[in-house]
C-alpha cells in the first residue's frame, strides 16, 4: 500500500496567508468608523438621560454635545449637525453622517451611521 501524504502545499498556505493578511488591514481600516459611531452614539444617550437637558435650552443641548465631542476628539459630527425633537416622551438626538474608508489605490469604501439617542 502506498501511503499519500495530505495537508496544505506551500504555495496553498502563501495564498491562505495573503488572503489573512489583506482581511487583517481591512478591519483595521473599518474598526475605528464603528468605534466613533458607538462614541457619538453614547454621547447622544448619555445627553438624553440626562434630566436637567430635558428642559434645557436648544443651544445648551448642542453645546453640550460640543463639548463632549472635543473631549472624545470627535470632529466628523459637530453640535450643528445634531437634529434635536423634544415631545412628551422626552428628549431625542440625533445625527446622520457618512464616513469614507480608503482601501487601496483609488478603492474606498463609504459608510453611513444614523446614530440616535434612543435605545434600539
Amino acid at each position: 500500500m502506498t501511503s499519500r501524504q495530505s495537508g496544505i502545499s506551500f504555495s496553498g498556505l502563501l495564498v491562505w496567508l495573503v488572503l489573512i493578511i489583506f482581511a487583517a488591514i481591512g478591519a483595521m481600516k473599518l474598526i475605528p468608523a464603528y468605534i466613533q459611531d458607538a462614541e457619538i452614539r453614547g454621547i447622544l444617550q448619555a445627553i438624553a438621560r440626562e434630566p436637567e437637558m430635558q428642559s434645557a435650552p436648544i443651544k445648551n443641548i448642542r453645546d453640550s454635545y460640543g463639548k463632549r465631542a472635543m473631549m472624545n476628539n470627535i470632529s466628523i459630527v459637530n453640535e450643528n449637525d445634531i437634529d434635536i425633537v423634544k415631545d412628551s416622551n422626552g428628549l431625542k438626538l440625533s445625527a446622520s453622517y457618512q464616513v469614507k474608508v480608503p482601501l487601496v489605490a483609488n478603492i474606498s469604501l463609504v459608510f453611513e451611521f444614523n446614530p440616535t439617542s434612543s435605545a434600539r
